[in-house]
């Protein structure tokens, strides 16, 4: 039973997943920001969908934070930062079949806070 309820959980974020990346798509002026997120750590990139290159990325688990919107906030603070280094100030994002709310929400809303334009 528990097996049932978890495929199919995964089936309908793969479902989402397709149908948001359908409509992005990211260049060298306005990189995709793919995210992703695990049960313990937090992972996010900007990606040149055109040259198929990561130009930044953040790692919470080299980080030491862990899956919290406390820490996320953090997170994003990093990320941004990679991403005025990259001299990147507009980002499309791909919250990657997740629902946005939680911490999801929170890296977008703080990204926003540090002056990046989603």
């Amino acid at each position: 039973m528990l097996s049932n309820t978890l495929k199919l959980k995964k089936k309908l974020q793969l479902k989402r997943k397709a149908r948001v990346r359908g409509r992005i798509f990211g260049n060298s002026t306005k990189p995709r920001v793919s995210i992703f997120k695990s049960n313990k750590y937090f992972y996010a990139q900007a990606i040149d969908d055109t040259k198929g290159v990561t130009l930044a990325s953040v790692d919470g688990k080299k980080l030491g934070l862990s899956n919290n919107i406390e820490n996320v906030k953090v997170i994003a603070e990093h990320f941004a930062k990679s991403l005025k280094e990259a001299n990147i100030s507009q980002v499309v994002f791909d919250r990657n079949g997740y629902l946005y709310h939680g911490v999801v929400a929170s890296f977008a809303d703080s990204l926003r806070a540090n002056g990046i334009s989603l």
